[in-house]
C-alpha cells in the first residue's frame, strides 16, 4: 500500500489516553506562551514556548522542536519503519492546535518531510486529504490514528476548519512527525540541529512554510 499510493493508515497508533493527554499538555502549553507574552516575559518573535499564526496557517497555535513530541518521533519511528518498509532516522517534530476557520492550501512539503506522519491528539475531528490519480481522497482520523505518507510525493491539505461547535470548542490537535530514508549521504538529521528537542532559530524560515 505505502509504495504504491505513498501513504498507509496507522490505527491506535498510540493510546487514546495518551493521545488525550498529550492534547491537554499542548493545550496547556499554549496557555503558558500566550501568558508570557502577553506579559512580556518573551518577545512576541519568539519561539521557544511556540507561535500564535505561522505562516502557513493562520489562526492555530504551533510549536517545533517540542521535547514531548520529539520523544514521540523517537518512539514511533520503529512502527513507523514497520509500515513505510523503509529504514529512516528523524528529522523532526511539529505540531500545531487548529481553530475555526484554519485551512491547509494544497502542498507538498520540503526534503526534511520526505516520509511525515499526521497523529490526531484529541478535538474536533478534521480530514486531511490527498490528491490521488487526480482526486481528492479525505481522510479522517479518530485520537490515537495517524496516516504515514510522502509529504514530497503526494499532493496535500485540508478544508476551511468549522469544529462541530461541541464540547471540544473547535479545536483540532495534530502533531506531525517528519523523517526521511536512512543514507549516508543524507543531511537532514534532526533537521540539521545537534539534536532533537530544541529550536534552532536560524533554520526558522524553513520550518514555518512546510508542514501539514
Amino acid at each position: 500500500m505505502f509504495k504504491k499510493q505513498h501513504h498507509v493508515i496507522l490505527k491506535n497508533a498510540i493510546n487514546p489516553e495518551f493521545a488525550h493527554f498529550l492534547f491537554k499538555y499542548f493545550l496547556m502549553k499554549e496557555q503558558v506562551c500566550y501568558t508570557l507574552k502577553t506579559l512580556k516575559y518573551i518577545p512576541p518573535n519568539c519561539w521557544d514556548y511556540g507561535l500564535f499564526n505561522d505562516t502557513q496557517c493562520d489562526n492555530a497555535f504551533a510549536t517545533y522542536g517540542d521535547i514531548a513530541f520529539e520523544t514521540l518521533l523517537e518512539q514511533l519511528k520503529p512502527q513507523m519503519e514497520k509500515a513505510t518498509g523503509l529504514p529512516l532516522i528523524p528529522t523532526y517534530a511539529y505540531a500545531r492546535l487548529y481553530r475555526k476557520g484554519s485551512e491547509l492550501k494544497a502542498h507538498k512539503d520540503r526534503d526534511s518531510c520526505d516520509v511525515s506522519t499526521t497523529l490526531f491528539l484529541g478535538g474536533d475531528k478534521w480530514p486531511i486529504w490527498f490528491r490521488i490519480k487526480g482526486k481528492k481522497k479525505y481522510i479522517n482520523l479518530n485520537a490515537g490514528d495517524m496516516i504515514a505518507y510522502r509529504g514530497t510525493m503526494l499532493e496535500h491539505g485540508r478544508d476551511p476548519f468549522h469544529g462541530s461547535g461541541g464540547a471540544n470548542n473547535l479545536i483540532c490537535g495534530q502533531v506531525f512527525l517528519h523523517y526521511n530514508k536512512a543514507d549516508k549521504k543524507n543531511k537532514n538529521l534532526y533537521d540539521g540541529r545537534p539534536h532533537l528537542g530544541i529550536f534552532d532559530k536560524s533554520i526558522t524560515k524553513n520550518v514555518v512554510m512546510d508542514d501539514k
